[in-house]
């Protein structure tokens, strides 16, 4: 029969020395595990001859640890209260609660930051996120300030993200896919671990430095110009050029829009002829705004091979490199996003060999079709951590800010300024997770199918709150946020560049839009009752 102790001697057992603790009415000795426990010593200590249940069911994963340690520590149950011994095993088994972490600033990171129980992350993910933190906050964030006034970031921080393996893994393609091209890969994260919400952490982590314009020299381009190459490149293609651009030493970027095309993809005027001899294709044209271009060594480019009104039945997706006679890059100048390396990008009889072709001639609309997805959600990441660090840079400012005699945080109207931000990035951020979730268990050609309006729409809706975020930071911050640089730097900085998330890669109009005749669409072809 198991012993039974009453609370009184369970809290003589309160030092390191020995200590016991009651967790569901059950007592256990935890004085040899002290030392193997993975929050340390400390935080054992805290709850030395207490009833820790609470803390317990709040940090852990319940059934795992109790299957997997708790029976050996077990010396009892408590007298006089109903043992429940059960109620660790019947806790949701596919839920995890991780340990805190971060500054643990209220809605300042995702839910699953704090402890709170989530279906989607798991370890390698925390490992994850403190690997590319800690990154972050020692060789980048000090610098995006500087970066972002010369409207530059040094080359050696891409090339070690490529060295990191963050750039291939960002590509919303499985390691196994890309290993025959490289051995890169995360340090924190085995590679058959490795999925979509790993992605995402990558992105939204390097995100908190608060600048698009940085997170868009790193990823931008990338993201967006060499997902079609993986796809829809032949294989010698592949094989020359994977390599270097897996591993950060080259760059690449996406070329859609022009002067006059830009949501409207279907009306590009790039022309793409094919020589005599079926050999090479001519291309003339003009692209504008296209991200990292002055920095790229390749160029995905959407070009017309069909004839003028062929619509998106004619159009094909060519890779340009450069040194090809008649390409040119010239810098603009924009808003915000100073270190993106937005740019124009002219080609003048460039010669293409036909085997740059990716997919099939007057096929290309698919090619561009199958990116917008994946494009689309890492703006939704990145839009919804931008509207995180406006709101927590404001809530930490309103602690420090004195106002007629009192803190910031202390004035009411304060109070509903931050909680009108929370509740959108909160509201934002759990349905992307689902959507990142459903993305990752349905194939691809039914993901595109059901899950681009959804993701449209929740576009929409991370650009909006962005807005309102900034807007509503700023406000808090005063004048301090309109000067580049200091205490409300983060804020103006990301001011400027909320239009750059609210156009690109479909603006709010054409999201909202596409969100409803998408959905529309999608539950009538499943039985919809309309």
């Amino acid at each position: 029969m198991s012993e039974q102790y009453t609370p009184e001697q369970v809290a003589e057992h309160n030092s390191p020395e020995s200590l016991w603790i009651i967790i569901d009415g059950n007592v256990f000795d935890l004085t040899e595990f002290q030392k193997e426990h993975p929050g340390g010593k400390k935080i054992l200590k805290r709850v030395a001859g207490k009833d820790a249940t609470k803390f317990f069911h709040k940090y852990h994963d319940a059934p795992k640890i109790m299957r997997k340690v708790g029976h050996k520590f077990k010396i009892g149950t408590l007298k006089d209260a109903e043992a429940n011994p059960t109620r660790a095993m019947i806790a949701p088994n596919k839920t995890t609660a991780l340990e805190p972490y971060g500054d643990l600033v209220p809605y300042a990171d995702p839910n699953w930051y704090h402890g709170y129980h989530n279906p989607y992350y798991k370890e390698s993910h925390a490992k994850l996120r403190d690997e590319v933190r800690q990154w972050v906050e020692e060789k980048i964030e000090p610098f995006v300030e500087e970066w972002d006034e010369e409207k530059e970031v040094p080359k050696e921080i891409f090339q070690e993200m490529g060295k990191r393996g963050y750039l291939a893994g960002s590509l919303g393609t499985p390691y196994k896919e890309l290993a025959k091209y490289t051995n890169v890969k995360p340090a924190s994260v085995p590679i058959e671990e490795y999925d979509m919400f790993h992605e995402l952490i990558i992105t939204d982590e390097i995100m908190r430095a608060g600048s698009g314009g940085l997170t868009w020299n790193l990823l931008g381009g990338y993201c967006i110009g060499l997902p079609p190459v993986i796809k829809f490149a032949k294989e010698p293609l592949k094989e020359r050029i994977l390599p270097g651009l897996l591993d950060g030493s080259k760059r690449i970027c996406l070329c859609i829009t022009e002067p006059d095309a830009g949501s409207d993809v279907a009306n590009i005027t790039t022309t793409a002829e094919k020589t005599p001899d079926g050999k090479f294709y001519i291309v003339n044209g003009i692209k504008k705004w296209i991200t990292n271009g002055i920095w790229a060594d390749y160029f995905t480019v959407a070009v017309r091979t069909g004839g003028p009104g062929s619509g998106m039945n004619g159009i094909s997706v060519l890779l340009l490199e450069r040194g090809m006679e008649g390409l040119e890059t010239r810098r603009m100048n924009t808003q915000g996003m100073l270190s993106s390396g937005s740019t124009w990008v002219t080609m003048e009889d460039v010669k293409v060999p036909v085997e740059n072709l990716l997919g099939k001639e007057n096929k290309g609309f698919k090619v561009i079709m199958t990116n917008f997805n994946h494009e689309r959600v890492g703006i939704i990441i990145q839009a919804n951590r931008a509207s995180r660090v406006c709101y927590e840079e404001a809530c930490k400012y309103a602690h420090k800010r004195k106002t007629f005699g009192k803190p910031l945080i202390e004035h009411p109207v304060i109070r509903a300024k931050l909680a009108n931000m929370a509740i959108r990035i909160e509201s934002t951020h759990a349905w992307l997770e689902n959507l990142v979730f459903q993305c990752q268990m349905f194939p691809e050609e039914e993901a595109m199918l059901r899950l681009g309006g959804a993701i449209a729409g929740c576009k929409a809706q991370a650009t909006q709150t962005l807005e309102l975020c900034a807007r509503e930071a700023s406000q808090i911050f005063g004048g301090l946020s309109y000067t580049r640089g200091g205490l409300g730097g983060k804020v103006e900085r990301l001011y400027r560049e909320v239009r750059a998330y609210a156009i690109p890669g479909g603006s709010e109009e054409i999201m909202l839009d596409l969100a409803m005749r998408q959905a529309l669409k999608v539950h009538k072809a499943v039985g919809a009752k309309l």
